[in-house]
């Protein structure tokens, strides 16, 4: 029996350690943020090459089990992260390039395009399309000697252009019968881009589109719907989940426009839930409804994978405060895994969770400067959690200063 309570109290010692250790950590991180995440030197690619070890292992197809395009989105996300990673430090061009290809070419594989149809203009919908094209285009951006890629990028642009041209909405079908706004906006960036790369010729598509879109805004929010008819008709109004992608493509359109935008969507959606925070809701402040399949589980109104992206739409739009801070918060609270070879989120248990936490982290525009113009957060935004950090850090110490006191009471100094 001695021996079992003397080996439970070194466990409870152990356990009390690895929480203060992890309490102090989080308590630095908040005390001294990372200037930013291009200052982190082989943090992107320590995300990646865990990503890629999880795609040789099927997480893409695991991935589709749990929402239609996963598939599609974990090799799209992991391509354009290695591009954007690539444009940081120029050392890893080649290395992004190989990489980005690969991935590329598992989007245009069969299994990339199983659950798009053909039949819809373009082909396999406007999201298959549009992703596929800027993926192309950002390749592109890194290399563009090969001519047969170069005339696939304008052959698919000018479909896509001609789907626009021909469209009397702005907003495309993705599936038939259904059209998220936020795809167009893919799409639409995709011919900025190819006019940034090779020339104007899709600008008059481009200026029809978003003088369309301005005219289709949710008038709740004055921001763009989360889903509408194939005839433009809105049914959903602007939610967390699609604006965060809104806002990281708007830059690359038009400046002022997404400079508005992203006013309207920071001042409706962003929360600080309980004093803690700052984090994203997925629909505007006085709305309160349940997480569906796009947004997923809800905390508290609070979408997490909003919040995650919206970390991307924060660094395209010059709010670098933001950024950091839920940068700071993503480490604490998305169980960091961080090896010398490899670093995931959630002990790697959902990689399609990290796609998106790489793709947000070395967020960057293609055809524009990064937006310029502070936006202030609550001066007091870390105050909370510091306070738990440090409750939480001195908890597992309390029975032991209590017996310490207890065994040797003139510690507490002189009585009387």
């Amino acid at each position: 029996m001695g021996r079992f309570r003397r080996t439970a109290r070194w466990a409870l010692r152990i356990v009390g350690i690895v929480v203060t250790l992890a309490c102090v950590i989080g308590l630095g991180r908040f005390l001294w943020p990372q200037p930013g995440i291009d200052a982190q030197p082989g943090s992107a690619e320590r995300q990646l090459a865990f990503l890629r070890d999880a795609l040789d292992d099927g997480a893409d197809v695991a991935a589709q089990r749990q929402f239609p395009e996963g598939h599609f989105f974990l090799n799209a996300l992991y391509g354009l992260s290695w591009v954007q990673a690539a444009r940081t430090d120029p050392a890893l061009r080649e290395q992004a390039l190989r990489e980005s290809r690969w991935a590329l070419q598992r989007v245009e594989s069969a299994d990339g395009r199983a659950v798009f149809s053909p039949a819809l203009r373009p082909a396999y919908g406007v999201f298959w399309a549009g992703w596929t094209n800027w993926l192309r285009g950002a390749i592109l951006s890194l290399d563009a000697g090969d001519p047969a890629e170069v005339q696939r990028f304008e052959a698919h642009s000018a479909e896509i252009a001609a789907a626009f041209a021909a469209s009397e909405t702005p907003f495309l079908q993705a599936y038939h019968g259904q059209a998220w706004p936020v795809d167009s906006t893919v799409a639409v960036a995709s011919l900025r881009l190819h006019d940034r790369l090779f020339g104007e010729r899709f600008g008059a598509v481009t200026t029809r589109w978003l003088d369309s879109a301005r005219a289709h805004l949710d008038p709740a929010t004055g921001l763009l719907p989360h889903d509408v008819t194939p005839d433009g008709t809105q049914l959903d109004g602007a939610r967390a989940t699609s604006q965060t992608v809104i806002l990281r493509f708007l830059p690359e359109l038009d400046a002022d426009f997404a400079r508005d935008q992203y006013r309207l969507f920071r001042d409706q959606f962003l929360t600080y839930p309980g004093g803690f925070g700052p984090a994203l809701r997925e629909y505007p402040r006085g709305v309160d409804k349940p997480g569906d399949v796009d947004s997923g589980p809800l905390v508290a109104g609070i979408s997490l994978s909003a919040t995650v992206v919206g970390l991307g739409a924060a660094r395209v739009n010059g709010d670098h405060e933001l950024a950091a801070a839920l940068g700071a918060e993503g480490e604490l609270l998305g169980l960091p895994v961080d090896l010398p070879g490899s670093k995931r989120y959630a002990f790697g248990l959902v990689p399609i969770g990290d796609a998106f936490v790489v793709w947000s982290s070395t967020a960057r525009p293609f055809t524009t400067e990064p937006a310029a113009g502070e936006l202030d957060l609550r001066w007091w935004w870390r105050v909370p959690w510091l306070i738990v950090l440090g409750v939480l850090a001195v908890v597992p110490w309390i029975g032991s200063l209590v017996g310490a006191l207890r065994r040797n009471p003139a510690a507490l100094g002189p009585r009387g």
